[in-house]
C-alpha cells in the first residue's frame, strides 16, 4: 500500500544500533526507506547496518556523539551528503541514571538532559531546513510513558521525557506550514538492554509490570517497526503534535 510505502526516503536513527532504534530502523528500511544508522559505538553501526542489509534493505552508518552539537549537525550533513535529502529524523538516543533525586549530582542530570532532550533539538534543528527545502518531512521523537506516571529513582530522564513531549507539539505547530509533521512515540516498558539494567536495579519491576500490562508481557523493539512506519509515512500526513503509547495497556490501567 503506498500509504505505507518509503521506497526512495532516507531516515535518520540516532540510536538506531540496538534496541528500540534498531527495531525501527529495521521496520522503516524493510518498508523501503535507506536507513542511517547514527550512534557512537562504530562497531555496534556497522553491526546493525549488517542486520538491515541482512533483510536486503538499504543502510549505512554515521558516528555520532549526541552530546556535542558540531557532532548532531554533521550526522545532518553527511547523510544528505551520502544519501542526497533527508526525509525522516528520529530522534531515539538517550540513556537514564536511576538514582533517588536527593543523590544526584548536577553533571549526572545535565548528562540526562542533554544525551535525552537537548540532542533532539540539535538534531532537529539541524534536520529541519533540509526538510523545508524538500518540502515535506517527518520527525518522530522518542519519548517515555515516564513522561505521564512519575518514579522515584527516574527524576532526570522523567523531566527530559516530558520536554520531548512538549518540543514535540511546539515543533509540531511551528513546522506545520512546511509540511514536516512532528510526533512523539511514548515506548512503555520494553525488553531492551536498558530495561534489564533496570531490572536488576529493581528486583521487584519485572512481576509488577507483567501484573499492570493487559498484553500480559513485557515489549520487545519489534514492536515499534509499524508505528515507526506509519509516522514516517504517508499514511500519518494529517497528524502532527501526537504523542502515541507504545505499552500494551499499561498506560490505561487505573
Amino acid at each position: 500500500m503506498k500509504l505505507f510505502d518509503l521506497s526512495g526516503r532516507v531516515a535518520v536513527v540516532t540510536g538506531g544500533n540496538g534496541g528500540i532504534g534498531l527495531g525501527m530502523a529495521k521496520g522503516m528500511a524493510a518498508a523501503g526507506a535507506t536507513v542511517v544508522v547514527a550512534g557512537r559505538d562504530a562497531a555496534k553501526n556497522e553491526a546493525a547496518v549488517k542486520e538491515i542489509h541482512d533483510l536486503g534493505a538499504k543502510a549505512s552508518a554515521i558516528a555520532v556523539d549526541v552530546l556535542k552539537e558540531d557532532s548532531c549537525r554533521a550526522l545532518i550533513a553527511g547523510a544528505v551528503k551520502q544519501h542526497g535529502r533527508l526525509d525522516i529524523l528520529i530522534n531515539n538516543a538517550g540513556i537514564n541514571i536511576r538514582k533517588q533525586p536527593q543523590e544526584y549530582t548536577l553533571a549526572e542530570w545535565h548528562q540526562v538532559m542533554d544525551s535525552n532532550l537537548t540532542s533532539a533539538f540539535l538534531c532537529s534543528h539541524a534536520a529541519y531546513p533540509e526538510m523545508k527545502k524538500a518540502g515535506a518531512g517527518k520527525m518522530i521523537n522518542i519519548g517515555s510513558m515516564m513522561s505521564i506516571f512519575g518514579a522515584s529513582f527516574t527524576t532526570a530522564y522523567a523531566a527530559s521525557k516530558g520536554g520531548i513531549v512538549q518540543m514535540t507539539k511546539a515543533m509540531a505547530t511551528a513546522w506545520a506550514k512546511d509540511n514536516v509533521q512532528v510526533n512523539a512515540i511514548l515506548p512503555g516498558w520494553i525488553d531492551t538492554a536498558l530495561t534489564q539494567r533496570a531490572r536488576r536495579d529493581v528486583p521487584a519491576l519485572h512481576d509488577s509490570v507483567l501484573q499492570r500490562t493487559p498484553a500480559g508481557r513485557w515489549g520487545t523493539p519489534d514492536d515499534f517497526a509499524g508505528i515507526a512506519v506509519f509516522l514516517a509515512a504517508a499514511a500519518s500526513d494529517y497528524v502532527t503534535g501526537a504523542a502515541i503509547t507504545v505499552d500494551g495497556g499499561y498506560s490505561v490501567q487505573g
